[in-house]
């Protein structure tokens, strides 16, 4: 079971409402960072650390005063089930096949699980919603699987390490039929990371 644990040396960045980075710090001792910010602007903190899950806290516009945001970050070890890497959902945009910056930031997640577990062999399964023909979505699936696969290999992971595959439209998280509305369509246009070998 987890413990609550202050994370002295956990990297801090304030981000400003376009997610531009403004600064990064380093929590002292007791976890803390402390910012000065501009009333009636928003803000995003994002919090990381070796070994935790990465992860991003907005902070709503305010008129004043100290605001205290806990950004409490899971062992990165959490994520790995029995036959899978749970990730937050790799949704990609209609059509396309590249890796957005969201999914890069979970994709980040799965090459520090396999590089705290050398052993670890990984298989991509992409899927598409069900708009286009099947070829035509088996063909797209299989894009985004390789680009998906080739993300995780730039950032130094062995190729012999991971593959991935194509599944179309044939196995649909929401069996929507003709009549799946656009966010049932994003649910749909997903990948999954079956752990092969532990």
């Amino acid at each position: 079971m987890p413990t609550r644990a202050n994370l002295a040396s956990a990297r801090v960045s304030i981000l400003d409402e376009r997610n531009n980075v403004i600064e990064t710090r380093t929590a002292d001792a007791g976890g803390k960072v402390v910012y000065n910010v501009d009333c009636d602007r928003a803000y995003t903190i994002q919090a990381s650390m070796t070994g935790y899950e990465q992860n991003s806290f907005p902070i709503a516009k305010t008129h004043g005063g100290e605001v205290n945001v806990m950004a409490d970050l899971k062992p990165i070890e959490e994520i790995v089930k029995e036959v899978v890497v749970e990730l937050n959902d790799i949704f990609f945009e209609f059509d396309k096949s590249n890796i957005t910056k969201e999914a890069a930031f979970e994709l980040d997640k799965l090459v520090e699980v396999m590089n705290n577990n050398k052993e670890m062999t990984i298989m991509v399964k992409a899927h598409t919603d069900n708009r286009g023909s099947d070829q035509y979505n088996m063909n797209l699936s299989n894009r985004r699987a390789k680009s998906t696969v080739q993300y995780v290999i730039s950032k130094g992971i062995a190729k012999e390490r991971i593959s991935g595959q194509g599944y179309g439209e044939s196995q649909p998280l929401v069996d929507c039929k003709d009549k799946c509305t656009e966010e049932e369509h994003a649910k749909n246009r997903r990948s999954e990371f079956v752990i092969v070998k532990k």
